[in-house]
């Protein structure tokens, strides 16, 4: 489980390796409210291929349904209002994926890009703002800063330390990952895990 920790939200999510590539399914829920009631803040399902694209993303916040994916060059997604269920245009941006909170976006983004300790490169994405799931295109570098092994009662465990830039704002920020899991970003606080990392494409 993740939790937001600007807003204490909560994401229960699992994720494995499958046939093709990649799944990460998650429900976001709200903290306890005072009279001891939680509500559902939103939901995540994303399923990349072989090469880490993000074939298909379905996620819902704030009373928002968004749908999309990558074909080719571009990103293709909708928008709609989930109790009317009527979809917006289909709208089409030249990018490498999605990016917004939850981590699953920056596993796929990291392994997408396959960098090597000490290599950088800059990417395209579509950030897709909650709660109304708002697009906005954004161009972010990515460096791979270094890579550590830290021993642990099963095997070692590859740790590796991305340094991310927003390359309109200057804005920075580092991100820790092993495997499919995120162990580390601003914001971000990984607070259980059933399972140990996968590591799909060693």
């Amino acid at each position: 489980m993740y939790v937001h920790l600007e807003d204490g939200v909560r994401e229960h999510f699992q994720c494995a390796p499958g046939p093709a590539g990649w799944r990460y399914v998650a429900e976001l829920s709200v903290p306890d409210a005072p009279d001891g009631a939680a509500g559902t803040a939103g939901a995540i399902d994303l399923t990349v291929d072989s090469r880490w694209r993000q074939i298909r993303l379905v996620m819902r916040s704030g009373g928002w349904l968004a749908r999309g994916g990558v074909a080719g060059h571009e990103v293709l997604w909708l928008r709609a209002r989930e109790e009317t269920g009527t979809e917006t245009a289909e709208h089409a941006e030249r990018a490498a994926g999605f990016v917004g909170r939850s981590p699953a976006f920056l596993v796929a983004v990291a392994r997408m890009l396959e960098l090597e300790p000490g290599t950088g490169s800059d990417v395209r994405l579509v950030r897709l703002a909650e709660p109304a799931l708002a697009a906005l295109t954004v161009r972010e570098r990515w460096v791979l800063a270094e890579t550590t092994v830290h021993q642990t009662d099963i095997e070692p465990l590859r740790v590796e330390r991305y340094e991310v830039a927003d390359l309109a704002t200057g804005e920075g920020r580092t991100i820790h990952l092993a495997g499919d899991v995120v162990l580390a970003a601003p914001g971000i606080e990984l607070d259980d895990l059933d399972n140990p990392p996968h590591f799909p494409w060693s």
